[in-house]
């Protein structure tokens, strides 16, 4: 019945696909302006992070030329130009594109005198999510892209019913009083009317009323007593607000008593884009854990609901598919590769382990990761295995909470030696550097449980068979392509960013199969089995990340800067003085000359504190001439007042800034720059 009703309700209450119409397109924008599009968009600049989104979730991004800094998912971002940040565009470097359309906000200054007229600026701001659905509608129109913007806001729209069906019940009293936490200085949270507020309201929460409209408004202690919140959460690490709750009034609440603060990627919280139904299973999951674990609760029957086969050309592969699941009312996906024949693996889950005609790697999806975590890993294995008809005596998985849509298959030969390697991995939140960072808990009193899923996790099949010798030996192998990987793109480690690159993440995984075909014995790095290992799991690393996580070794300087939590606000704000502003950083940073300024300080960085150079005087030189092209003559070097930066950065950033002070932080200092 429950099933029969979510399906209805679905049906009735889904948003319109739009239908395919004649050109011209007429609309008015979000600030009035009446707007005429003659023909599908050839070549767009959108300087609005949530307009990105939606370009790329609807298949549009071909039509996209430039994007600011900001915008960093999906993957295939990485490769487009960008023209600065979200509220300093460089406007000159965007008209330079070429576009035929730009899409902005009235919160960007000066856009539309630099563009002229045969460029159609648009701005399409959302304070609502039937805003963004009405604007992914509207989009997937312009560029002709109807049928998949109908498939983005069903996919969404579904979540959103799902949510309310299974929050309906909910009383007054059970609905918790949920605060976002957007700046601790001074207290900045949500507008009333704002649609952070609604995702709130939509999880099953309860929105302050504060009488106060907009995007963002102050708080003072008196009202945030008044509201007590039971759950605080905010987007990113949350490094800026904890000083905030150790303070005397502002701790005083219910959500600090109660150890309820939570952080969502900011990418999800701060905007309606294509994923706000996403956005608000995950919250809803997290305020109502118990509730949505409840087997009573569902809506949904577990099981699998669709299959889609995946090609590996290996003999004793009977059958391999990607399938999605619906487990806890949830869609989780998995890989599942059968053996036409009993294999022997090795797994560093589940250890070794024989007769074995399954196995794969599943995907819990964001708003799955707290739910059942009272039945420990055994518990959420059974219920996986359950879900997908599989039996434990047979089937060995891993699990990650790394996309299965974003699976990297590699596969490698020398001569009749061929090696595939299935992987799947993020990076984000969880990467650490083995021998620097410190572990999470003590495994003897907690009787040894695992925490949560692999994060990098791979497969690995040949068609040779095996020795457990060639199988344990090819552990290491592929652990060392691994971390070579994570090294080569420089993925730093979540916990000590500005100081180290990971070598992996806390809860990584590979399974090794025995395989069937000649006996191989040995898989050493210098053995040719071993390079192929090598190969595949660095390979499919490289390939992985950049799917889930959108990195990539050519990534801006901006994200790597983020990556090491390094705010060029921060810097221009240091010690007591006002050095300059972050959009003049900004803008001064997209001249590949000083991005790869910043590029060479971040490497003599990480080998300055790892002890691999010891003088700086020759890197302090080449500061003092960066100073002085900005600044158009010779000008004091002086380094940045933050102690918590590393010293080869305070000079780096100190060349930037001493440059801007010494041509008076203008607009000359971009043009000396550019010389």
């Amino acid at each position: 019945m429950f099933i029969r009703t979510l399906t209805l309700f679905i049906f009735v209450f889904l948003p319109q696909a739009v239908a395919a119409g004649e050109f011209p397109l007429v609309f008015s924008d979000s600030g009035g302006a009446e707007i005429v599009i003659e023909k599908p968009p050839q070549r767009v600049v959108s300087l609005v992070p949530s307009i990105t989104e939606i370009l790329f979730s609807i298949g549009a991004d071909s039509a996209v030329a430039g994007i600011t800094h900001h915008s960093l998912l999906p993957h295939g971002m990485a490769e487009k130009p960008v023209v600065g940040g979200f509220l300093s565009p460089d406007l000159a470097r965007a008209a330079a594109l070429e576009p035929d359309v730009v899409f902005y906000t009235e919160l960007q200054q000066g856009v539309v005198e630099a563009f002229g007229r045969e460029v159609i600026l648009i701005d399409l701001s959302a304070n609502s999510v039937e805003q963004g659905f009405a604007h992914i509608r509207l989009l997937g129109r312009m560029f002709e892209r109807e049928a998949e913007s109908a498939a983005v806001l069903e996919e969404q729209q579904q979540l959103l019913t799902l949510v309310e069906m299974k929050t309906a019940a909910l009383s007054a009293a059970e609905r918790p009083r949920v605060i976002r936490l957007m700046g601790s200085d001074p207290v900045m949270v949500p507008g009333d009317d704002s649609f952070q507020n609604e995702y709130i309201r939509r999880a099953g929460g309860t929105a302050p009323l504060f009488g106060k409209n907009g995007s963002i408004v102050s708080l003072d202690l008196s009202e945030w007593q008044d509201f007590n919140p039971q759950v605080i959460y905010a987007c990113g690490d949350g490094a800026s607000i904890f000083p905030l709750l150790q303070l005397p009034g502002w701790k005083d609440v219910d959500a600090i008593q109660d150890n309820r603060v939570m952080f969502f990627p900011c990418d999800l919280t701060c905007r309606v884009a294509a994923h706000p139904g996403s956005f608000v299973a995950w919250l809803a999951a997290r305020l109502h854990e118990e509730r949505f674990s409840d087997p009573q609760q569902q809506l949904l029957a577990d099981g699998i609901v669709v299959r889609r086969p995946l090609l590996l050309p290996l003999t004793y592969i009977s059958s391999a598919w990607v399938v999605e699941s619906n487990i806890k009312d949830f869609n989780n996906k998995s890989v599942l590769v059968e053996f036409a024949e009993p294999m022997r693996i090795l797994s560093t889950l589940e250890g070794w382990r024989e007769n074995i005609r399954w196995v794969g790697n599943h995907y819990f999806p964001p708003p799955a990761w707290g739910l059942g975590h009272q039945e420990g890993v055994q518990g959420l294995r059974r219920t996986t295995l359950a879900a997908l008809g599989r039996e434990a005596v047979d089937t060995a998985l891993l699990f990650t909470g790394a996309d299965m849509g974003n699976l990297a298959l590699v596969s490698r030969s020398y001569r009749d030696l061929q090696v595939t390697a299935l992987v799947t991995a993020g990076v984000q939140g969880n990467a650490m550097r083995a021998a620097f960072d410190e572990g999470l808990y003590y495994e003897l009193d907690d009787q040894g449980q695992e925490k949560s899923s692999g994060t990098i996790n791979i497969l690995l099949l040949t068609n040779a068979t095996l020795s457990p010798r060639a199988m344990s030996r090819a552990l290491i192998g592929a652990t060392e392509a691994k971390s070579a990987a994570l090294q080569d793109l420089d993925i730093r480690s979540s916990y000590s960013a500005l100081f180290y690159p990971a070598t992996g993440t806390g809860t990584d995984n590979i399974l090794v199969v025995q395989g069937s075909g000649p006996p191989v014995d040995a898989a050493g790095g210098h053995t040719r089995l071993g390079e192929l290992i090598g190969k595949v799991v660095y390979d499919g690393v490289r390939d992985a990340v950049l799917r889930q996580n959108g990195l990539s070794a050519g990534r801006t300087v901006f994200q790597r800067l983020r990556e090491r939590k390094i705010d060029l606000s921060e810097i221009c704000r240091s010690g007591d003085d006002h050095l300059c502003e972050a959009g003049m950083l900004e803008k001064l940073l997209l001249e590949p000359r000083y991005e790869s300024f910043v590029h060479a300080a971040l490497a003599i960085s990480d080998d300055h504190e790892r002890g691999l150079i010891k003088d700086l005087s020759s890197f302090n030189d080449w500061c003092r001439v960066i100073a002085a092209e900005i600044a158009g003559q010779p000008v004091e070097l002086k380094t940045i007042d933050n102690e918590s930066l590393p010293a080869t950065l305070r000079l780096a950033f100190g060349a930037l800034t001493s440059g801007f002070n010494g041509c008076g932080g203008t607009e000359a200092c971009y043009e000396n720059g550019k010389d």
